[in-house]
């Protein structure tokens, strides 16, 4: 998982630590006395720092909702082609099935752990695969690239884990190493502006899908700080095993995309809008998914 370096975002006081929600044959709390339970979208760990075994679980979780983007990604490539530049890769939640569809995929992220794990799994696949991914340890605020691409990622909201100073550079860097008629696509969560004045802390509570005979329970402490356009998530998680209980505290430092001011930096690297797909979370949140092409 992507994690933005030499930036600081400005402290956000963290709450005191909430009572992880038990597992459901305790009372859960009801919607609507501050807990949000939702069913198909989490809050992300896009720059969570550092990204080590005790947040696999937690990692996957918070991806999978967004898994259906694959298929929407593996079309887009079908029809520019390949190379694929995969942009915060993470394990290779996008990387893999596309090397396992035919395609060559350079793999970018700056968590070499998290590489690692991507080069296992297309190892264990096959030399095939193995062959067609090529994964590059760089801070995305820093990237500077060699290849030339058809299709490049910015996936699973990383572009709001890009500090916006150094956001236009990347742009640039990305449509420099674009082929004629080549695409970036990026996703991002859009907030209504009034939504986060009226409500700066949002909490979240949900179950991680584990497998290893632990039961894990967290509740996720959103807040937006709008002077400084960032967010900090804290995820307060309680895995209970057969001996004994474990609770982690883990933290995630974001910025909120301002649609419009996205769109012009776009428009100043050099990239035009094609395509915007929205889908809603609640009344004051839509996720927004664009394809870009590079201006022939």
């Amino acid at each position: 998982m992507h994690t933005p370096s030499g930036t600081s975002l400005p402290v956000v006081p963290v709450p005191a630590p909430l009572a992880p929600v038990l597992p459901s044959r305790y009372d859960l709390p009801a919607p609507g006395a501050g807990i949000r339970l939702p069913s198909d979208t989490l809050p992300g760990l896009e720059s969570v720092s550092p990204g080590d075994e005790d947040s696999v679980w937690l990692h996957d979780a918070l991806l999978g909702p967004h898994s259906a983007d694959i298929v929407r990604y593996l079309g887009l490539a079908r029809s520019t082609g390949g190379p694929v530049l995969d942009l915060g890769s993470g394990a290779g939640r996008l990387a893999v099935p596309f090397a396992r569809h035919g395609f060559a995929v350079e793999a970018v992220d700056r968590d070499g752990p998290a590489l690692e794990r991507l080069e296992n799994w297309a190892r264990r696949i096959g030399p095939q695969v193995a062959g067609l991914v090529v994964t590059t340890k760089a801070d995305l605020s820093e990237l500077r690239l060699d290849g030339d691409y058809r299709l490049a990622l910015l996936a699973g909201a990383m572009v709001s884990a890009v500090p916006p100073q150094a956001r236009p550079r990347l742009l640039r860097e990305i449509a420099s190493h674009l082929g004629a008629g080549g695409a970036l696509a990026l996703d991002y969560t859009a907030h209504l502006l009034p939504g986060l004045v009226a409500d700066p802390q949002r909490t979240w509570a949900f179950q991680v899908p584990r497998f290893d005979g632990i039961d894990e329970w967290v509740v996720a402490r959103q807040t937006f700080d709008l002077r400084t356009m960032s967010e900090r998530i804290t995820y307060y998680s309680a895995r209970t095993g057969k001996l004994s209980t474990e609770r982690v505290v883990l933290s995630t430092d974001k910025w909120i995309v301002d649609g419009e001011h996205l769109a012009a930096e776009l428009h100043s690297a050099g990239l035009h809008i094609e395509g915007r797909r929205r889908h809603r979370i609640d009344d004051r949140t839509e996720s927004v998914l664009l394809v870009c092409r590079t201006d022939d």
